[in-house]
């Protein structure tokens, strides 16, 4: 009996948990919804600018004929989400569905409000932020909007020599050039070009954050000098892997370590300083879990 309690106690904190997490990201749809609508209606669409994706498409249908911009975002987006039904789940597309309305409504009401500027410039920027801001909102509380990103996943399925980010960039770019022809507007193509650009800046800062690391690779004779001193001067942890030169078929120690971007000129003079002629690689971590950097939590 004590038992059959528990566990009905321990459903009813998972039932708890699950819906607070769908509370979260249902007000961070609408926040998401309400942001990129105003990027849309008050900086681009008020200075004839026509960057990418369906609300690009939107704007641009908008801008020619004057037909209602967050109803043919609904309409252009309907289609796509009937394409993505099988390959998706209706669970999936319900969702998509939900926020595609949220955001046609946004679009509408945001539509009454006066752009604050005319400079096209700064429309851009401003409204590269405002959709990389929604669109960072999306990704992190793990929303989806269909548009040319579901788009792009259905053709992917039947075009297999192209990835999904390439199929994206093909549709907008589509978008964004038939919008320069259409309104006869060439320098759409670098206003177009300037809020991509801007928004997927954003948009990253949003996902990851400014809290970027390294991923250093020292490949080297002397690994167990440089990886003493290292953990002796700094909080980092070291793996040595073992490999081999294929060229002069030596054996080699391969130190792999994550650090802050502060302290990649620390480690380059250590590695120098101990090795002149180890290989020393650095790349981009997006995302670094564990002791010293983020815990592994999935809030959302």
């Amino acid at each position: 009996m004590c038992g059959l309690n528990f566990r009905r106690k321990n459903v009813k904190a998972e039932n708890k948990e699950k819906l607070k997490k769908e509370a979260v990201r249902c007000a961070a749809m609408l926040v998401a919804c309400a942001v990129f609508a105003a990027g849309v209606d008050c900086f681009l669409a008020a200075n004839n600018i026509v960057s990418g994706g369906t609300s690009g498409l939107a704007t641009l249908i908008y801008l020619l004929t004057d037909f209602n911009i967050g109803v043919c975002s609904i309409l252009l987006n309907i289609p796509i989400l009937l394409l993505g039904l099988k390959q998706m789940g209706w669970r999936f597309i319900l969702r998509c569905l939900i926020t595609v309305v949220v955001l046609g409504l946004a679009l509408d009401l945001f539509k009454l409000l006066p752009s604050p500027t005319d400079n096209r410039i700064l429309a851009s920027v401003y409204g590269g932020i405002l959709q990389g801001i929604g669109v960072g909102i999306f990704v992190k509380f793990k929303v989806s909007s269909g548009g040319t990103e579901l788009l792009g996943r259905v053709i992917q399925r039947f075009l297999k020599f192209l990835s999904i980010p390439a199929c994206i960039a093909v549709l907008d770019s589509i978008i964004v050039i038939s919008g320069a022809i259409a309104l006869k507007d060439v320098e759409n193509l670098f206003y177009a070009l300037m809020v991509i650009f801007v928004s997927a800046k954003i948009s990253d800062l949003i996902v990851v954050g400014f809290n970027k690391s390294k991923l250093c690779y020292v490949i080297t004779e002397n690994g167990d000098a440089i990886s003493d001193f290292l953990l002796k001067s700094s909080p980092r942890g070291i793996t040595m892997l073992e490999g081999k030169g294929m060229y002069t078929k030596h054996d080699k120690q391969i130190l792999m370590t994550c650090v802050k971007p502060s302290q990649i000129e620390f480690l380059r003079g250590t590695v120098k300083q101990f090795d002149p002629n180890a290989f020393f690689i650095v790349s981009d971590a997006v995302d670094v879990f564990g002791k010293g950097f983020g815990p592994f939590n999935d809030k959302y």
